[in-house]
C-alpha cells in the first residue's frame, strides 16, 4: 500500500533587497515609526547627559587645584583646557549614539558606519589623502583672498612657544578627530538614516540634518550659515553614494585639525569665539567650490574603487 502526504507548501521566500545607506534603519534591527524619533529625543538627552558628566569632571580637577571661579561661580580655565573641555564632550557622542542604536532598534554603530557594518580603513585612508589635497588647495585659495580683501592687515599675533604648542598638539591629535567622527555620526549618520525611514528621495533626506547641522554652529552670517548647509548637504549625499561616513569623517577631521592647530600656534587663538558661521562671503566661496571639488574627487575614486554603496537586508 502507498502512502500519500499531502503537499507541504515550500516556505515563502525572504524578501531581500539592496539597501542603500540611507535606508539602513528600516532594513537593520526593529523599525517602527516611531523608533527614529524616540531615538532622535534619547540621543539628545544622553548626549546632554554626556557633556554634564564632562563639565562636572572637568569642574572637580579645577576646584582641587583651586582655581579662581568667574562671576558666575564656574572655574576659570585656560583656553586649552576649556577647548578640550568641549571637544571632549561631543566626542561623548559616539557612544552615547552607540547606546541610543541598540536600545531603540536593536541595531550596532556599525549600521551607522557604512553598509557593510564596519568602518572601511583602506576607504577611509584614500578619502583622507584627498582630504588634504583639498585642503591645501583650500589654503592656497583663501590666502590670497584675503590678500585682495584685507591688504593693508598687520598680523599682532604672539607665538605661543614650543613647549605650550606641543602639549596643545598632542590634546588636539588626541580629541579633534573623535570630535569630529561624533558630529558626522550623528548629522550624517543618525539623523539621515532617521530622515530616511520615512522619506525615499536623497536629496530630500540630506536637507534636514544638514540645517541642523548649520544651526548647532551658532547663528552667524547668513554667509557662514549657508556654508555650513552646503557642506551638510554635499557630504551627505557624498555618504549616501558611497555607503558609509569615511568620506565626510575624512573632510571634517582634516578641516578641523587643521583650523585649530592653526588658531593654537598663537596666544589667545583657542579662546576666540569665531566660527566657521562667522565667515565673510569671500571666504565662503572658496570654502563651498572646496567642498564641491573634495565631493567630485571621491566620487571618482569610488568609481575606480568600488566600495560597497548597498546592503542586501531582510526586509521584516
Amino acid at each position: 500500500m502507498t502512502i500519500t502526504h499531502p503537499a507541504v507548501p515550500a516556505p515563502a521566500p525572504q524578501i531581500v533587497e539592496p539597501a542603500t545607506y540611507d535606508q539602513l534603519a528600516r532594513v537593520t534591527g526593529r523599525h517602527d515609526w516611531w523608533r527614529p524619533i524616540v531615538g532622535t529625543f534619547v540621543l539628545l538627552g544622553l548626549s546632554i547627559v554626556a557633556e554634564m558628566w564632562v563639565f562636572g569632571q572637568f569642574e572637580s580637577m579645577a576646584a582641587s587645584l583651586d582655581l579662581p571661579k568667574d562671576a558666575d561661580g564656574f572655574r576659570i580655565l585656560s583656553d586649552l583646557s576649556d577647548t578640550a573641555l568641549t571637544l571632549a564632550g561631543i566626542a561623548l557622542g559616539i557612544p552615547a549614539l552607540a547606546l541610543t542604536v541598540w536600545w531603540i532598534q536593536r541595531r550596532t554603530l556599525g549600521s551607522v558606519t557604512s553598509v557593510t557594518g564596519r568602518l572601511r580603513l583602506s576607504w577611509l585612508g584614500r578619502c583622507f589623502a584627498l582630504a588634504v589635497l583639498a585642503l591645501g588647495l583650500s589654503m592656497v585659495a583663501m590666502g590670497v583672498v584675503g590678500a585682495l580683501i584685507e591688504p593693508e592687515t598687520t598680523s599682532e599675533e604672539t607665538w605661543v612657544g614650543w613647549g605650550t604648542f606641543a602639549v596643545t598638539l598632542v590634546t588636539l591629535l588626541c580629541l579633534v578627530p573623535l570630535q569630529a567622527a561624533a558630529e558626522e555620526f550623528i548629522f550624517r549618520g543618525w539623523l539621515l538614516q532617521a530622515t530616511g525611514s520615512f522619506l525615499r528621495n536623497p536629496i530630500l533626506i540630506v536637507i534636514p540634518q544638514a540645517l541642523l547641522f548649520g544651526a548647532a554652529h551658532g547663528w552667524g552670517t547668513v554667509w557662514g550659515f549657508i556654508d555650513l548647509v552646503v557642506f551638510g548637504v554635499v557630504v551627505g549625499l557624498v555618504t549616501i553614494r558611497t555607503g558609509g561616513l569615511e568620506a565626510a569623517i575624512a573632510l571634517h577631521v582634516t578641516n578641523n585639525l587643521t583650523s585649530f592647530i592653526m588658531s593654537s600656534t598663537y596666544v589667545g587663538g583657542l579662546g576666540t569665539d569665531e566660527t566657521a558661521a562667522d565667515m565673510p562671503w569671500q571666504y565662503v566661496a572658496v570654502d563651498m567650490a572646496v567642498i564641491v571639488l573634495f565631493a567630485v574627487l571621491i566620487l571618482q575614486l569610488a568609481k575606480r574603487y568600488k566600495p560597497a554603496v548597498n546592503a542586501s537586508a531582510r526586509i521584516s
